[in-house]
Parts: C-alpha cells; structure tokens; sequence
C-alpha cells in the first residue's frame, strides 16, 4: 500500500469554503479511480512553527498499489485539481510538498 501524503501552505487569502471544496473534489475521485482506499484531510496542528514552514493544511491517499497511485497521478481530474491547488498555494508548486511512503 502506498500512502500519498499532500502538505499545502495556503495563500493567506483563500477563503476555508474554498480550500473545503479543493477537498471534495479530490475526494470524489475515489469514485473515479479503482484502488483508493481511503481518502482524508485534516490540518497540521504541529506547534513546532519554526519546522512546519507554515504547511499548515494537508491531505492523503492510501493507494492499494503504486499503480493505483500512478493511475491517480495521471488522471485529467488530479491534473486540474492540482492546478487548482497550486494556484491557491503561496508560491506556486513551492506551496506544496508530497511525500510518499509505503506501509
């Protein structure tokens, strides 16, 4: 099983009512995608700010296999949420770390 960690550092401006549908959509793709097996969000409630880097919001997939996880990652619904998200992210694609780890 592969676990698609996601750690987003909003812009400041981006009201929670948008960063709340970002999820939603991703969440719809378990719908879409055969071998999600689980989808969640939550925020980084880490008072260690000096290391957090203000990455104060984030997301994960647990994916059956690392070709779930490729089918995801190519998939034309990821890629315009992704946009999505990055555009919403201080800096860019800066605002957003990935991490991927097996269990």
């Amino acid at each position: 099983m592969i676990r698609h960690l996601v750690f987003l550092r909003y812009k400041p401006e981006i009201p929670q009512d948008t960063r709340q549908k970002l999820m939603e959509a991703l969440s719809a793709l378990q719908e879409e995608i055969g071998g999600i097996l689980a989808f969640e969000h939550r925020p980084n409630v880490s008072p260690e700010d000096a290391v957090v880097h203000n990455f104060r919001d984030m997301f994960w997939f647990d994916f059956k296999d690392a070709e779930t996880r490729d089918s995801y990652l190519a998939n034309s619904k990821h890629k315009a949420i992704g946009k999505q998200l990055v555009e919403a992210t201080e800096g860019g694609i800066k605002g957003v770390f990935v991490c991927d780890i097996e269990l």
